[in-house]
């Protein structure tokens, strides 16, 4: 019998397509073209042997990975852990000046918001709850640029600010892993679409 640490265990991590933007961040719906994407993404991913499909909560999540979940016939199991970086809980101004502060400064949080730190600990510790719940298997996890990669940060410190700009919606991502190791990052796909 292999060990856990001999197990490959595959990880792709789906940013979501694009949304439909307003203030409500749990319900906020993909568009017309990110559900386009969604399929495109979909059509890609059927093929992977994917034995498992968790989500961030918000829907944009959700609906990112759905079209993968009917095709192979999969249930989409919520993980709060997920969701995307809150970067406060009061209006801010200036988006960019926001982001990049709490970038520069992995403590600092704005107000009713999640510092670096904060995000990325829970991030890391639902990534590692898949780990060790779904050793071996090839799993999507539908998830947000934020978080998606703070996690990968805690992992390899080159994916970081400069890397999360460079990101498109959707983007995926595949980690593999030999137990908790990472052992190889691919990109596999991803859309033309930039933004939130």
């Amino acid at each position: 019998m292999k060990s856990f640490d001999n197990l490959e265990t595959q990880i792709y991590l789906v940013r979501h397509a694009h949304s439909i933007y307003s203030a409500d961040e749990l319900n906020r719906p993909l568009s017309s073209s990110g559900e386009e994407a969604a399929l495109q993404a979909a059509d890609l991913l059927k093929d992977k042997q994917i034995t498992t499909i968790i989500s961030s909560p918000y829907k944009r999540a959700v609906q990112t990975v759905e079209p993968l979940a009917v095709r192979n016939g999969l249930a989409i199991h919520i993980e709060e852990g997920f969701r995307e970086r809150l970067l406060s809980d009061e209006h801010l101004e200036d988006f960019n000046h926001a982001i990049t502060k709490v970038w520069e400064e992995e403590s600092f949080s704005w107000p009713g918001g999640e510092s670096n730190l904060a995000a990325q600990q829970r991030g890391v510790q639902a990534l590692e709850k898949i780990l060790q719940e779904h050793q071996g298997h090839k799993i999507a996890i539908g998830t947000h640029g934020n978080i998606m990669v703070l996690i990968m940060n805690a992992l390899n410190s080159k994916y970081g600010f400069e890397f999360w700009k460079q990101l498109n919606m959707p983007d995926i991502y595949k980690l593999s892993f030999n137990g908790f190791a990472l052992h190889h990052v691919e990109r596999i796909w991803k859309s033309s679409d930039r933004g939130e």
